[in-house]
């Protein structure tokens, strides 16, 4: 195999006809195996009026081991908490990312609350997913002048085992991308053609808590102290914005990460401003992940199909559920599941080759920092320095529909 190649497995989940939950869509679900090994969904039900709740499903599979159907099981969570609920008695439990925590011995469900202050990351932990303990919203310490709290954010994931963090102790590693003032993709498409990007104000953030201080008591896991920029936007497809995908995930190089990308779609003919969301590989070193090893210079899905195109936000794939197939003896295979349009849920397959692509994308440097032999990258190289990225036609696609 020449590359990272993504073909469409079918449709996953779509709403319930006469369903008061899914009436607005059932889409962006986490993923995770459970205790009994078998795979399970946790998509983002949308009642009307965008009040969300998580739910809870079963996959099942066919004779070919591909994912085919679910069992709905009920809901793991709904808006209970403060920080979850609107004054209006609007609110949500969007989006989430479930990884099992080795360290911790148990699952670890990062979330999006939607409160009227806006959407911010929370943290819930289980030992068997049917049972979620809130820990209440992530906080974060500043970084270089940078204030993360009271910032919208969302999209987050966590590392399934420590990781080193700047310092070099072992820490709870988590993956998002704050939304500062003027960085959502709907305010950087109205800016000039060619503009500056911010590499601290736009970019995926890698933040960490560290684990020998968190004892006994599980909320100290809420609280992030130390930072790591990532990624920036670089490429075509991912002009307008870059953010957080399916959790990260071990593979032969590394560690995976499908992120997102936002870019403009060229439609001269409309007054409006139409974006795509496309998903992007990402392989971080295993022993250092904030050092990038690979990064695919074109998507690897983009919406194709009429479920991807047309739907309650137009032209939008957006992965945020990984399964390694090591119950079929593949563990360079992966099942990705994805929002379709901010309505329904896909399944694509990926295989992961053996060796990596030559011609990856090189991210804005940043400040070098002594690492072990093998480790070093191009992305580690001087101090963080401006890009600027001119807006062009929309990117090929190389996804096998």
């Amino acid at each position: 195999m020449a590359g990272f190649q993504m073909k469409r497995l079918g449709l996953m989940m779509e709403p319930e006809p006469d369903n008061p939950l899914e009436v607005e869509g059932v889409l962006n679900p986490a993923g995770v195996r459970g205790p009994d090994g078998q795979f399970y969904l946790f998509p983002r039900l949308v009642a009307k009026g965008n009040y969300s709740r998580i739910g809870i499903a079963r996959v099942k599979f066919n004779a070919d081991g591909d994912p085919s159907e679910v069992e709905r099981l009920g809901i793991a969570l709904e808006p209970e908490a403060d920080y979850e609920r609107r004054t209006d008695g609007g609110g949500g439990c969007e989006d989430p990312r479930i990884s099992y925590g080795e360290d911790l011995k148990r699952y670890v469900m990062t979330y999006t609350a939607l409160s009227s202050r806006g959407p911010r990351i929370a943290i819930a932990l289980s030992e068997d997913l049917f049972h979620w303990q809130r820990l209440g919203l992530a906080t974060f310490r500043p970084y270089e002048g940078i204030e993360f709290n009271g910032v919208d954010n969302k999209d987050a994931s966590v590392f399934p085992v420590a990781v080193p963090d700047p310092q070099g102790q072992p820490a709870m590693a988590i993956i998002h991308r704050p939304l500062f003032p003027g960085t959502r993709p709907e305010e950087t498409v109205c800016q000039l053609s060619s503009r500056e990007v911010d590499l601290h104000r736009e970019s995926i953030w890698i933040s960490y808590c560290p684990l020998g201080e968190a004892g006994d008591e599980p909320y100290y896991l809420s609280h992030f102290e130390l930072h790591d920029r990532l990624a920036s936007p670089v490429a075509l497809w991912e002009q307008l914005k870059v953010g957080g995908g399916t959790p990260p995930i071990l593979t032969r190089h590394g560690w995976m990460v499908i992120y997102h990308g936002v870019h403009e779609l060229a439609e001269p003919s409309t007054v409006a401003h139409k974006l795509c969301y496309s998903a992007g590989i990402l392989i971080l070193s295993q022993e250092h992940p904030r050092v990038i090893r690979y990064r695919s210079p074109e998507p690897v899905l983009t919406p194709e199909l009429p479920q991807e195109r047309m739907g309650t936000v137009a032209n939008v794939v957006f992965p945020t559920a990984i399964d390694r197939r090591d119950d079929l003896g593949l563990p360079d295979r992966f099942d990705v599941y994805y929002g379709m349009a901010d309505n329904r849920i896909g399944v694509a397959r990926l295989d992961v080759p053996e060796s990596l692509p030559t011609g990856a994308l090189a991210d804005p440097p940043r400040a070098k920092r002594s690492l072990p032999k093998g480790d070093q990258s191009q992305t580690e190289s001087r101090r963080d320095v401006p890009i600027t990225i001119k807006k062009g036609s929309s990117p090929t696609c190389h996804t096998q529909p």
